[in-house]
């Protein structure tokens, strides 16, 4: 993951956010859950400037899209909720995989708060395709 890249996903995230009508904040992390970019749209919430980063560290640590984690949280305490006020289990966070080698990895995530879940995802997702296609 590299800075470049992951402005470049930003980037695209926000160019989504526009076609959608979302006003969005975007954070992408690197394997270890480091923030390795973040932006905000003018008028974004505050909020998303701490559910961004927490959407993305848990697509990342847990290996799955954040839109899957959130029926698990729902249900109750424990890991999916919180670790460390980190993760943020609802929809808006993709894991990115990478090849090593013979294997595929988590190389970091991307998580998007603003919009609707629906309109997270999808920036999210367009994210994520930047990364996709490198």
């Amino acid at each position: 993951m590299d800075l470049e890249l992951a402005l470049r996903m930003c980037e695209a995230a926000l160019k989504q956010a526009a076609r959608e009508g979302a006003v969005i904040s975007v954070a992408v992390v690197d394997a270890g859950g480091h923030l390795v970019s973040f932006q905000r749209m003018e008028g974004a919430g505050f909020a998303g400037a701490s559910l961004a980063p927490g959407k993305a560290c848990a697509a990342a640590a847990h290996r799955r899209p954040t839109a899957e984690l959130a029926p698990t949280a729902a249900s109750g305490p424990g890991e999916y909720l919180s670790w460390h006020d980190r993760f943020v289990c609802v929809g808006g966070g993709i894991p990115l995989w990478a090849d090593y080698g013979e294997t595929e990895r988590v190389a970091g995530g991307v998580g998007v708060s603003g919009g609707t879940a629906e309109q997270d995802v999808a920036c999210a997702e367009a994210a994520s395709s930047v990364w996709r296609t490198r």
